[in-house]
């Protein structure tokens, strides 16, 4: 989508100006007339000038940064601080400015006559599309305070979610990074210095030495075709993930590793009881949740799992039963959902399905981190350390040549 700028002049004569996702410069011109409004100018934006929300130094909004405006959403509605003033005040005192830009154009767009939900729709990349439901549904119902009390629990749960995970990759990425320089230092500096001590002892070299100087020396002439290979490799990686043949070679493999797929299925798990039910609690439909939580699914896998559960049920088969035919999800979801279902208790039964599992995340984190600490030194030590012994073979084969004597 590109973005553009707009001036429109509102029914009181007032000059608005503001910017619009679009795919092209007729649909933005469609959307403002949907307003009612005197549309003045639309152009598109270009890459040097975009407003402040494309910036590169502004940045998409956390789930953090999304609870905490939730929470002060519903603290200033409940003191009686009319919608749009409460969002004029949100939009100057929110850090991340792509939010903060967000929630002053939406103070906008309301006071043109729209509701928030239009608003919010306006801003896809700020504002998710289960955010937007769930504000329509507490439109609707009267009930918009609950709405976004129950979206600042769902994104403060998330951003917990996304911190346990993290935390579990942060780790291992730091030291593997350290490794490879700490190796890449002893092929290109180290090894040559020895590789001259080696050539003149005139001794036969082992094998293992041979192939340790061949790869140093390699290293050494190629080090910028190397670099442009794994950067290369990294773009072709990203690329091949976003085909769908990618997305289902990564979905597989993210289940099938030890370790990693049990924290994935968990991981899963938990986010999609806390969305099914958050939105089930804001009124909307079995059916239309399970389009949405589909969406939220990271692995393909799970995202076609949740798709075909919503075709069951729309023929008639209970959520539970489709779950058992998959066989993706871990048992004790389909168990739960299905005495939810039997019961007319899914909400409560997700609640407590999504408080599991989100403890059970942090505890595979926590083995997850525990098996790979030592596994990552093993390999580290099994490689600096042949290295090591490639250069130290030599001479110790010579000293003891001339022991011999």
């Amino acid at each position: 989508m590109a973005v553009f700028s707009y001036l429109v002049v509102d029914k009181r004569g007032k000059e608005i100006k503001g910017s619009l996702d679009a795919e092209t410069r007729e649909d933005a011109l469609a959307e403002l007339r949907k307003i009612g409004d005197l549309v003045i100018s639309v152009n598109k934006v270009g890459a040097l000038n975009r407003e402040i929300k494309l910036s590169v130094f502004s940045e998409k909004p956390k789930s953090r940064d999304l609870a905490v405006f939730c929470r002060q959403f519903v603290s200033i509605i409940s003191a009686g601080v009319p919608l749009v003033s409460a969002l004029e005040m949100l939009g100057e005192q929110t850090d991340n400015k792509m939010l903060a830009k967000a929630i002053i154009e939406c103070k906008s767009t309301i006071e043109q006559g729209e509701t928030l939900s239009h608003a919010m729709s306006l801003w896809p990349k700020v504002f998710p599309s289960m955010f937007v439901t769930i504000v329509e549904a507490g439109e609707a119902a009267g009930s918009l305070d609950n709405s976004f009390t129950r979206m600042a629990v769902q994104f403060e749960k998330d951003a917990k979610l996304k911190a346990t995970i993290k935390k579990a990759t942060v780790y291992p990425t730091v030291v593997c990074i350290v490794a490879l320089l700490a190796i890449t230092l002893l092929m290109t500096f180290v090894v040559p210095t020895f590789e001259d001590v080696l050539n003149q002892l005139g001794v036969e070299l082992p094998e293992i030495t041979a192939i340790v100087l061949a790869i140093s020396r390699f290293m050494q002439k190629f080090w910028y075709a190397i670099i442009a290979g794994v950067v290369i490799l990294v773009l072709a990686i990203k690329a091949y993930k976003k085909t769908d043949s990618g997305q289902y070679f990564f979905g597989r493999l993210e289940l099938r590793l030890p370790l990693f797929g049990e924290l994935a299925k968990k991981t899963a798990s938990a986010r999609m009881a806390r969305t099914l039910e958050n939105l089930l609690g804001s009124g909307l439909p079995l059916v239309d949740s399970l389009s949405i939580v589909a969406n939220t699914m990271t692995n393909i896998y799970f995202k076609g799992s949740l798709f075909a559960a919503r075709e069951a049920i729309m023929l008639g088969s209970p959520l539970a039963a489709q779950f058992a035919r998959d066989n993706l999800f871990p048992p004790l979801v389909r168990h739960m959902i299905g005495i939810g279902e039997e019961t007319g208790s899914i909400e409560s039964m997700l609640t407590k399905l999504a408080d599991y599992y989100e403890d059970e995340v942090e505890n595979a984190t926590e083995r997850l981190m525990a098996a790979l600490e030592p596994a990552i030194i093993v390999v580290l030590a099994v490689v600096v350390g042949t290295i090591i012994i490639s250069i130290m073979l030599p001479m110790v084969s010579m000293y003891s040549g001339i022991s011999n004597l």
